[in-house]
């Protein structure tokens, strides 16, 4: 097989024969259509979380609960954390070894870790001033779209973690590589997901 066939986009599966091309695709087509039922399940919390937007009864509503700066600061972690998982990428496509790549993806550990310790500080300030989902269906559907967003970057931190372990007993193998490339798309999805609700939810509430 020939060294373009064995090149795959954002792989470097070059001078390994642990998996063919088409393989690698079908995995990457079989994951772009989980994040896109992904995508959907947001739209959804979306649009309730919209239709919901005047529903406060009485309770808090977005003008006396959201903080723009804590969020623009979370936002700013998030992309950080995107950007250093591109890093963790590009170490591995074009072989910079695997200690880089590490890096990287620790850091890119860190600042999720960092990013979910910001946003459980804001619920916990919102449940001090006793803004719970029960209060509302503003409120609901805020507890509904944004924590679920959370639940997913918790998830990417344990895959994360697992890939560090993987990397650590199977080194950068074609598997291992693709899992990455799985693990980097369903990052970079989660980031584009932030910015939505930075823009949707926080700006637009504290700014109206």
């Amino acid at each position: 097989m020939s060294a373009l066939q064995l090149r795959h986009v954002g792989l470097n599966l070059l001078n390994s024969d642990e998996m063919e091309p088409g393989e690698a695709a079908i995995g990457l087509y079989g994951f772009w259509i989980f994040l896109m039922s992904d995508a959907i399940l947001f739209a959804l919390l979306f649009a309730i979380y919209g239709t919901q937007l005047s529903a406060t009864a009485g309770a808090p509503g977005p003008a006396a609960e959201f903080k723009l700066g804590p969020s623009f600061i979370e936002t700013l972690i998030l992309l950080t954390s995107s950007l250093t998982f591109g890093l963790a990428s590009i170490s591995m496509k074009y072989d910079r070894g695997r200690i880089g790549v590490v890096a990287w993806l620790l850091l890119t550990l860190v600042l999720g870790i960092v990013f979910l310790g910001f946003e459980l500080s804001d619920f916990r300030t919102m449940f001090a001033d006793g803004a719970t989902p029960n209060r509302s269906g503003f409120l609901s559907a805020f507890f509904a779209l944004v924590p679920t967003h959370g639940l997913h970057v918790t998830a990417g931190c344990i895959w994360i973690m697992v890939m560090l372990a993987q990397i650590a007993v199977f080194g950068l193998d074609a598997r291992v590589k693709l899992n990455l490339l799985k693990l980097g798309l369903f990052w970079h999805f989660l980031d584009i997901i932030w910015i939505a609700i930075f823009s949707v939810v926080y700006l637009q509430g504290t700014l109206t």
